[in-house]
């Protein structure tokens, strides 16, 4: 999603106020809808732009139509040292993910590593925020989850049965921003395409093909006849399967056909799975050590000799330390289109808008 001019910012904190505010008018305890709230100003912050405030309208849809319970009893059972399960109750993707990295984190400090699934979720916004959250302890993150919604297909096939079914893995450095990857394993997000119909832009090829003739599709009002393209060909179809088996299927979650698409349902329940890893650094190397190489790899990465036109090396999560740095001190960028949105839904609420804030 692109930014938008710097004269169109936003405090970060007024966001977090007005999700918190928007939430807890549907029924979510203040604690929760602040949980919610954190996490989903971390994606903005971030530079996840398709997975922050922008997607407050439709959880606001889901949870008026009751496709979403406010008050979740989110349970967690242990099935062994190093594992456990999460079951959702239905409730917000960010508090259930919230529940789940507490408990990777937690057993990962006695085994050295942990794998926590969870089924009957939701949609939890942007992939890199739960990565991350084991960071502070020192320890490596991974996670995916089964996308919300299915848009796109087997590598050749026509029938939108996958995902855009994330991965994100978060390594702790010293000096050095902490390696993040975020990738969908489409060319890009569903949000992106979202974001491009909400400004009325015309998509690029190579994003999405028509069910039909498997031609271009640039148009991003009729993205629901088109399917996403995979990262790599049949290598990002394969991934997107194999994770969407990992988070929905071994946790009695949906995959496949069984997926709700969220942007057109908002009365059913999702039962998202998703999956978190976390390891203590610790268990193999001391973090110090660890820390320093990371460092070092990285600063010889980013000074390698560089091709013709390349101005740049980038490493995964160089540009979104640099970003929430940014964010926080000069505010969050706004599209003009994505703020009247807000305004509206904060009057329909009776909430106070960003601008009061």
């Amino acid at each position: 999603m692109n930014q938008a001019r710097t004269s169109d910012r936003v405090p970060a904190a007024a966001i977090t106020g007005l999700i918190a505010d928007a939430l807890a008018t549907l029924g979510l305890p203040a604690d929760d809808a602040a949980k919610v709230a954190e996490l989903m100003t971390e994606a903005d912050l971030t530079g996840a732009d398709a997975h922050g405030v922008f997607r407050l309208p439709q959880y606001v849809r889901r949870l008026k139509a009751g496709g979403v319970n406010p008050r979740p009893d989110i349970r967690v059972t242990k099935t062994a040292p190093a594992t456990a399960m999460v079951d959702g109750d239905n409730g917000m993707g960010h508090l259930v993910m919230a529940r789940a990295a507490e408990t990777a984190i937690e057993l990962a400090r006695a085994t050295g590593i942990a794998w926590v699934g969870a089924r009957r979720s939701n949609h939890a916004g942007a992939a890199g925020v739960y990565a991350a959250l084991p960071l502070a302890q020192g320890m490596i993150g991974i996670y995916s989850v089964v996308a919300s919604a299915n848009h796109m297909a087997m590598w050749g096939g026509a029938e939108t049965l996958l995902g855009t079914n994330p991965l994100a893995v978060a390594i702790p450095a010293a000096e050095e921003a902490p390696v993040v990857l975020d990738i969908a394993t489409t060319v890009v997000s569903y949000g992106t395409v979202k974001s491009y119909r909400l400004q009325g832009k015309t998509m690029p090829e190579g994003w999405m093909v028509s069910r039909e003739d498997g031609g271009p599709l640039t148009d991003p009002a009729k993205s629901a006849e088109g399917l996403l393209l995979p990262i790599g060909g049949y290598k990002g179809s394969g991934l997107a399967l194999a994770l969407g088996l990992l988070a929905g299927t071994l946790n009695g979650a949906a995959f496949g056909r069984g997926v709700i698409d969220f942007n057109y349902d908002d009365d059913s329940a999702c039962d998202t799975g998703h999956f978190i890893i976390a390891l203590d650094v610790a268990r193999f190397t001391p973090l110090e050590t660890f820390a320093a190489e990371v460092d070092s790899h990285m600063r010889d990465l980013r000074n390698s000799q560089r091709l013709p036109g390349v101005d740049a090396i980038r490493l995964p999560g160089e540009q979104r330390h640099q970003r929430r740095e940014d964010r926080m001190r000069n505010g969050v960028p706004m599209l003009p289109e994505l703020r009247a949105q807000l305004d509206r839904l904060a009057d329909e609420l009776r909430v106070k808008r960003l601008s009061e804030r």
